[in-house]
């Protein structure tokens, strides 16, 4: 039986791997003792303070448990995305006018605020479905696809998966590769790098939709140590090329000496922006290498699952991911689950508050507060429960902080007396419920 448990925990643990990329390693040992059909449905919301973004997301997949360890997996998700989010300007001791990405009609930010785009709004439609099967007795096999589609943004992808046992099964070995091509479309056309805004109704800075493709690739090892314990070490690689800007995010241009943006006038008759505001421009090729351990460890009923995540990228982004959960039994069908996660990363190598006149245009340069030195912590509790039926009911509340700095050797004038990076507060509430039939 303890063989039995470790073998369990060593499956368990494996599909974990693949799921990183997508794709999922057969369970073969639960597939004999689990129902035909078995359906996982989650609620998710996101709402972010001071009426930024906020998420509101359904989830149902479904698994089909066939002879001989095959299954068959579906997924479909559904988000609602509203609110506000940051559009790369720094705050100004005065109101800021701004063209509207659709290049129709212009918005205002008040004096002191953080420009934020108010149109901020989507519905995306995510689908995904797989199969994995054993390939002789000690390999397993997976393939997958997967498709999204926004408003100005479609995803489609296909992963591949394989792992073999060794070791009496104790030892797992994963190997993963996904392929993926993301199209964009977005409102008004995909802006010219480093190019100023323009006047309502001037698209001549604009373009046709863009793409980009993504190669990922994972290689894991899954160990159980005892029957209590087991560890797993992936590495794994991401390759993004082709268009990697974000179309919506602007910068200001600022005074040498004040560090405010320069004022400007519209074209006599037109609506326009108010100060100089130029188009992000990032590199076209990204390359990441992560590193991740994980460790789960079973002692008297309680689960303690702790990980590590280091990744590094040719953008000089470098990341360190702490994360912590304990899940603690209330009697035979209830369970709470305690979750911190620590996260923090460097700058990007061109990650800038703003850009300076008089100066020439880097080839490279972003705003974008994603790309910046930041710390952010993740804290909350699950608490779930089983009915009689075997059904799984859970709830999770979480409650998300982020905060960062800009380099001071980028402040200019004014800039050093003012909060350069917009922090964020956010609250994660999910809902989860698990049927078999």
């Amino acid at each position: 039986m303890k063989k039995n448990r470790g073998k369990l925990i060593s499956k368990s643990l494996a599909a974990a791997t693949c799921t990183l990329l997508g794709t999922t390693t057969t369970q073969s040992v639960l597939a004999q003792e689990e129902p035909s059909w078995d359906f996982n449905t989650a609620l998710l919301y996101y709402g972010e303070s001071d009426d930024r973004v906020e998420d509101i997301s359904l989830t149902i997949s479904a698994r089909r448990l066939f002879a001989d360890d095959r299954i068959l997996s579906m997924g479909l998700t559904v988000d609602s995305l509203t609110g506000a989010t940051p559009s790369g300007a720094i705050p100004l001791d005065a109101v800021q006018t701004f063209t509207r990405a659709s290049g129709n009609s212009t918005f205002d930010v008040p004096a002191g605020a953080y420009p934020l785009d108010d149109t901020f709004w989507d519905t995306r439609y995510a689908g995904s479905v797989g199969w994995q099967q054993p390939l002789g007795r000690l390999y397993e096999g997976s393939i997958g696809a997967s498709f999204s589609k926004e408003f100005d943004y479609t995803h489609t992808g296909l992963n591949f998966g394989l792992s073999r046992d060794f070791n009496k099964r104790n030892t797992t070995l994963s190997f993963g590769v996904a392929i993926a091509q993301d199209d964009l479309d977005p409102i008004g056309g995909t802006p010219i790098p480093l190019t100023p805004m323009l006047d309502v109704g001037d698209l001549s800075n604009r373009r046709g939709s863009e793409s980009k493709d993504v190669l990922d690739v994972l290689l894991g090892v899954t160990q159980v140590i005892n029957e209590n314990f087991l560890i797993q070490v992936n590495y794994s690689y991401s390759d993004s090329s082709g268009y990697l800007n974000d179309p919506y995010r602007i910068m200001s241009v600022v005074d040498p000496v004040t560090g405010d943006t320069i004022a400007r006038i519209p074209a006599l008759g037109l609506q326009g922006p108010s100060h100089e505001y130029r188009f992000e421009s990032r590199p076209d090729n990204r390359a990441k290498h992560s590193l991740f351990g994980q460790g789960k460890y079973y002692l008297n009923g309680k689960v303690l699952d702790l990980s590590y995540r280091y990744m590094t990228d040719d953008w000089d982004i470098d990341s360190h991911t702490i994360d912590a959960t304990l899940r603690i039994p209330f009697g035979n069908r209830a369970y709470l689950e305690p979750h911190v996660r620590y996260y923090t990363q460097s700058e990007a190598n061109f990650y800038r508050a703003s850009l300076t006149a008089g100066e020439p245009l880097p080839s490279y340069a972003s705003p974008d507060y994603r790309l910046g030195d930041f710390d952010a912590i993740t804290a909350g509790v699950k608490y779930g429960w089983e009915t009689e039926s075997g059904s799984d009911f859970s709830v999770r509340l979480e409650y998300y902080m982020q905060d960062g700095d800009v380099p001071r050797d980028q402040l200019i004038g004014n800039q050093l007396q003012r909060d350069l990076y917009p922090g964020l507060d956010a609250i994660i509430l999910n809902f989860s419920y698990r049927f078999g039939l």
